[in-house]
């Protein structure tokens, strides 16, 4: 009887970039990391495109691309940012499609995903439409091929989704057990079984019929095994998790079984520390031993078509007990951590969506008209323009579409009307409903695309809509607030970015940086044309002119701006449309003799007269900018500080000796001081050049205070250096001082408490090893010294980095 196996993981975050910035802004909570895409890819997504295979003893005996022997899909999304800032782990994850045909008879291991995790039954055709396009189009784009499957967010359907599927070509997608109703033998008598909850047999595929004639393969996973692998403890061990999967199989049943599971992707290795090395050790154990074979579900399907069909339970899911509900209701689905909190908000937020999409539809229709032939199809095709914003392939995508050639200012109105109804589908990202605040991160992003949403229609149409918005919003109960209204005021009008703030960014971030003539600020370019500074001491005052252009909309003004700082976070900016040559020149004038002559508060009150209602401060700055000026303005701040605790440890070291010899407890002001100066002094050594006699001595001084070092800090950056010299030695394989250097600071560090994250140095280890050790090894057995010095250094190092190369 033949027996396969397969793995399924969903890959997914959700978008978090900033909708006017266009990238994810710093996240305090993912540190040391600078966000949560950034963390895990460090602990999931990137360990799964190297994933180790350990032998009895815990050391590295071979690394594999887990995506190459598991199905996948990746969100759409996610794998842009990937690619912008994960681009390594980007091509990995492609490779491994590729791997995958090589290995599953042609058919690739990566599945389509719909757009944005939109709840399909939940929204309307038109947008079911776009999701399934969006998704098929940019999977083409990025892994060459036309998908075979597609993942359903939250494996959330009706019938109407799945007959899109399969309108487009989509052949099959995953289901949970729970989503099948009645099913029969397609070669039967065409009498049909009720399914009792969750019992349908899992381990073949099922064909269903669809009101339109046509059909689609659906593969329901195995419940009980992915629960334990999701929520169990299972990955704990990757012989176990085999022999788990291989229990499933029934010598009872004549057909060739499939045992397959589906969970988040994020199990192996985010929500299970090492989960990527069970996993890894398990496909490993199952070939190895020749329990199953491993497959995908179109390699499957292609050689054992189903021989059942299955009528399914619409609007249901994978993680709402009650269908959908979750996701527009308080159904009692939560994440179990604030218990007695209300979920009464998700009907509002979901009301005030629809009713803001279904405003800015026919808005949009109408005004769209006036500039493209087929609004809808423009906007159903405007996904190429979304995978390549160059302005060749924007301008090529407008004369494809456009009714008539259109001026420049018809071109920013069609791409804001464009770019209003893809945030008015991102605002429906299922996240912003599954969890139990409506002031929650994921709540607040979903607003943020609404709140664009707003913003575009009121400026290409001149309709408000926000006032509507927040009526409706005001009815959406808080756990934290008086409504949903609060949180809205609270953390997603701040956030709305016009090209007026752009423009206050670039001017005030250019009193702390030297700017090029022209620079790229997230999705804006900001030009220089006018830009002179004054300086007196710590102030400083710059006037200017400039072109703000939005990358996105093609939109663009010309400011006037005047910034006065007066050291530390004092800054009074003002900044407006241009405000003609003459009465620029009389502010520059005017302004600048005011400071000239130290007149502050005339400088301050000129700003005010010459700008009016702009002004703006360093609250206006973006983010990671706001965080990156105040600690530069800090920094004599932090100097101070760091003195002073230095003087209190060095003028303090010989009494503390004493204490310590008599056995006396040291001072805690005294072990405060010694922990921050060791701490700030290991820290910079790693961010100079690792120097081991420095390290060496600074680590036994942490050890004969017993105080505690910053782990997440010197982790990090100790992890940062060990990489950085492992990269140079892949460059210098033969390189015996480098070698040893790397085995010193790796020895030293073992005493301290710290996680280092040492899976890319492991890596190139591993590929420096397979390409040279058996070379140098033969050369140390022939008597050459040099190379026995090198072996004897490079076993030591792998014994370090537990990694196990022979040869």
């Amino acid at each position: 009887m033949e027996r396969y196996i397969c793995i399924h993981g969903h890959f997914y975050q959700p978008p978090r970039e900033n909708p006017w910035l266009e990238e994810v802004e710093l996240q305090d909570a993912a540190y040391p990391y600078h966000d949560w895409n950034e963390r895990i890819t460090a602990e999931c997504y990137a360990p799964n495109t190297a994933s180790r295979i350990l032998d009895i003893d815990g050391r590295i005996i071979d690394i594999v691309n887990n995506y190459s022997k598991i199905s996948f899909d990746f969100g759409p999304t996610l794998l842009s940012w990937m690619e912008r800032h994960t681009p390594e782990v980007y091509r990995a994850v492609l490779e491994a499609d590729r791997l995958s045909m090589e290995r599953f008879s042609g058919h690739g291991s990566a599945m389509a995903q719909v757009y944005n995790h939109m709840i399909m039954p939940l929204a309307n055709r038109r947008d079911k439409l776009t999701q399934v396009i969006w998704g098929i189009r940019d999977f083409e784009r990025r892994f060459g091929r036309s998908p075979e499957g597609m993942w359903l967010p939250e494996t959330a359907l009706d019938l109407e989704t799945l007959d899109i599927l399969a309108d487009h070509g989509i052949i099959f997608t995953i289901l949970s057990p729970q989503q099948a109703r009645m099913v029969r033998r397609i070669d039967g008598d065409g009498k049909w079984e009720e399914v009792s909850e969750g019992r349908i047999d899992p381990t073949m595929a099922y064909l269903c019929r669809l009101p339109s004639g046509r059909t689609i393969n659906l593969f329901f996973y195995d419940g009980p095994i992915s629960q334990e692998v999701a929520f169990g403890e299972l990955l704990r061990n990757g012989e176990a998790f085999a022999r788990r999967l291989t229990e499933a199989f029934n010598g009872g049943r004549d057909w060739p079984q499939l045992v397959h599971i589906a969970t988040d992707g994020e199990t192996y290795g985010h929500h299970h520390r090492g989960g990527d090395m069970a996993l890894a050790y398990c496909l490993y154990y199952i070939e190895e031993n020749n329990l199953a074979r491993l497959t995908n579900y179109a390699e499957y399907l292609e050689r054992h078509p189903p021989t059942y069909e299955v009528e399914i339970a619409e609007n249901t899911s994978w993680s709402c007990y009650h269908g959908v509900e979750r996701w527009r209701a308080d159904c009692g689905c939560n994440t179990g951590m604030h218990p007695g909190w209300t979920q009464g908000w998700r009907g509002p937020l979901r009301e005030a969506m629809d009713s803001l999409r279904d405003r800015v539809a026919p808005l949009y229709e109408e005004e769209a008209s006036r500039y493209l032939r087929d609004p809808w199809r423009a906007r159903d095709e405007y996904i190429s323009v979304l995978l390549d914003r160059s302005r060749e392939n924007v301008e090529g995508f407008l004369r494809r579409h456009s009714r008539r050639p259109l001026s420049r200012e018809e071109k920013v109105r069609t791409l804001k009307l464009l770019e209003m109804q893809r945030n008015a589908m991102l605002m429906y990202t299922s996240c912003g409903w599954f969890f139990d605040e409506i002031s929650g991160t994921e709540a607040v992003q979903v607003m943020q695309y609404a709140s664009s949403v707003i913003q575009l229609a009121e400026e290409v149409t001149g309709v408000p809509l926000e006032a509507g918005f927040l009526t409706i919003l005001e009815a959406a109960p808080s756990n934290l607030y008086d409504s949903g209204v609060r949180p809205y005021e609270m953390f997603v009008k701040p956030a709305r970015v016009d090209l007026l703030r752009a423009g206050a960014h670039y001017c005030i971030s250019s009193i702390f940086e030297e700017y090029p003539e022209e620079i790229k600020l997230y999705c804006y370019t900001a030009k220089s044309e006018i830009y002179e500074v004054k300086e007196a001491g710590r102030q400083k005052l710059v006037t200017g002119k400039a072109r703000i252009v939005s990358e996105i909309t093609w939109d663009e003004r010309t400011i006037s701006f005047a910034v006065l700082h007066l050291g530390d976070h004092n800054i009074n900016a003002g900044v407006r449309d241009y405000m003609g040559d003459g009465p620029f020149s009389t502010m520059q004038e005017v302004i600048g003799e005011a400071f000239d002559k130290a007149d502050i508060p005339e400088v301050i009150r000129l700003i005010n007269d010459h700008f009016g209602e702009y002004t703006f401060s360093l609250w206006h700055l973006f983010r990671d900018e706001q965080r990156k000026v105040l600690n530069q303005i800090l920094q004599l701040t932090y100097e101070g500080i760091d003195s002073s605790y230095r003087q209190i440890y060095e003028n303090n070291y010989t009494i503390m000796n004493f204490l310590q010899n008599l056995h006396i407890p040291v001072p805690k002001l005294f072990t405060m001081a010694a922990e921050h100066v060791l701490n700030m002094d290991i820290k910079r050594a790693f961010e100079d050049d690792a120097d081991t006699e420095r390290l060496e001595g600074l680590i036994a001084e942490v050890q004969k205070w017993g105080i505690e070092i910053d782990a997440p800090t010197i982790g990090f950056v100790a992890g940062s250096r060990i990489t950085s010299l492992m990269e140079r030695l892949s460059r210098e394989p033969q390189d015996s001082p480098l070698i040893k250097a790397i085995v010193r600071i790796l020895e030293l560090l073992r005493p301290l408490p710290l996680q280092l994250d040492l899976w890319r140095a492991q890596n190139i280890y591993f590929s420096v090893g397979k390409a040279l050790f058996g070379e140098m090894n033969g050369r140390a057995a022939s008597g050459d010294a040099a190379a026995r010095r090198w072996v004897e250094s490079f076993r030591r190092l792998g014994d370090l980095l537990r990694v196990k190369v022979t040869g």
